[in-house]
This record gives structure tokens, sequence and C-alpha cells, in this order.
């Protein structure tokens, strides 16, 4: 809601405003989690492994150009379509 909010509220300065919503992503701060669990969420995963930080930044890069000018108020799940 608060994405959906400010959207509504910057809109019509020509702001768009949206949210980037990822699942578990390969970095430093996750190589401590156990092995069993990103097996977990690799299973759970239809694209068959865990995010990259590059398929992250790829959806922000896409969501600051101006190809997503007609996109606002929205999150995107960067999830690898998790079940």
């Amino acid at each position: 809601m608060l994405t959906k909010g400010f959207a509504m509220e910057l809109g019509a300065r020509n702001i768009r405003v949206n949210a980037v919503a990822p699942a578990i992503t390969r970095t430093d701060m996750t190589s401590g989690i156990p092995a069993d669990h990103l097996r977990e969420e690799t299973a759970l995963t239809p694209l068959g492994r865990l995010a990259e930080p590059e398929d992250i930044a790829d959806v922000v890069a896409f969501l600051a150009s101006n190809d997503a000018r007609w996109v606002t108020g929205r999150t995107v799940l960067t999830d690898g379509g998790r079940i």
C-alpha cells in the first residue's frame, strides 16, 4: 500500500514509484543460510536456481529506465516464479 500511495501522491509530478520483491538472492548476506534450506528454496522455484544479484539488478534497471514509463504503484516479484 505504501508503494501505491506514494505513486498516487507523486504521479502528478511525473514521479513513478515501484518496489522490487526478490526471493533469496545469492549474496554474501545469504552465504550463511544452511545448504538444506537453500535446496528447499531452489526446489520451490520453477527456474531451478536461486537468484543472482544481476537478476534483481536487471529488474531495478528496467524500472528506472524509460522503458517502464507507464509502470507505477507496483511491486514486482523477482522470485523466479517461486511457488
